[in-house]
């Protein structure tokens, strides 16, 4: 079973770092090539948090489960699992970012969000540095609550299987925990909102283009369409997986109890949206797909 575990990990860190590796070249081409728009740096800060969150806790997952122990040693722990808590929210911030964005972009012009397009260009850059910052800050305890697995002794923590969380106080490490995800509940509030009206808008935009297209294009396959799937399948995937890491979380800090296979679920789970979603991204760009044609082959 901890074999079959270990592929399955390892397995989804190959499809995961592929995507994002992907997408990544396809955007800094872009922007050596003088041709990057504003929103290929959110792209950019997207699937550097997504690959740091499928590496950080992916790799020592996959190793502890063909086998290895004592691998990691207090330091080693707590830079992991601090570098995973950082990139999951920076993940969670820019994808909100980006659906605003989107959002500001595609508003008509007598609608308020249309006083926001030239201004939202200019704080893109800076929105995505102090989404780092802010989770550098947000998650600066995290370290303080994991150590090595060997080291707990008569402390009740949660067994990671080569690390531990320590837990001197539940109700303490409950509001911890809820302190933490706040900035995840938000953006996840505001990034459906965003998406929401973004496909309200397309569909709107597309009655009223209906008789363009006639017969010529079929509805099905409209830009207008597509481009509505790719947010709705987007923010699904992104609200389904997002919000069972979240309960895992809590469960845990709350009860204190971590059995393997829970462990191994959560520990699926927080790496399938940074994996699925690079390639929900290229299906909808041919030119990032070409990247990952090309890599996919050298493999």
């Amino acid at each position: 079973m901890d074999l079959k575990i270990g592929i399955i990990f390892l397995v989804q860190i190959l499809i995961g770092i592929l995507g994002n590796f992907s997408l990544l070249c396809h955007y800094i081409s872009l922007f050596n090539a003088g041709r990057s728009r504003s929103i290929g740096l959110i792209f950019r800060h997207l699937t550097v948090a997504n690959s740091l969150v499928i590496l950080s806790r992916g790799i020592p997952d996959t190793m502890a489960a063909f086998g290895l122990k004592h691998f990691l040693n207090d330091f080693g722990c707590k830079v992991v699992f601090y570098v995973h808590r950082v990139a999951r929210g920076v993940s969670i911030g820019t994808t909100c970012l980006l659906s605003v964005f989107q959002a500001i972009t595609i508003s008509p012009r007598n609608s308020r969000l249309a006083e926001l397009k030239v201004k939202a260009l200019k704080y893109i850059g800076p929105s995505s540095i102090l989404c780092w910052i802010l989770n550098m800050l947000v998650n600066i305890q995290v370290p303080m609550h994991v150590t090595e697995k060997w080291s707990n002794k008569n402390i009740t923590t949660i067994d990671f299987k080569y690390c531990s969380a320590t837990l001197h106080d539940k109700s303490k490490h409950l509001l911890n925990a809820v302190f933490i995800s706040t900035p995840d509940v938000f953006c996840l509030g505001l990034m459906t909102w965003a998406s929401f009206s973004m496909v309200f808008l397309l569909c709107r935009h597309k009655q009223r283009v209906q008789h363009i297209h006639g017969n010529n294009i079929s509805p099905r396959f409209s830009p207008e369409t597509r481009a509505t799937q790719t947010i709705l399948v987007l923010v699904s995937t992104f609200v389904s997986f997002y919000t069972l890491s979240s309960i895992f979380y809590i469960y845990f800090s709350l009860s204190g109890q971590s059995s393997r296979w829970l462990v191994n679920i959560s520990a699926f789970i927080n790496s399938c949206f940074p994996t699925t979603s690079s390639y929900i991204l290229l299906s909808c760009n041919p030119c990032a797909s070409g990247h990952f044609c090309r890599y996919w082959k050298c493999l």
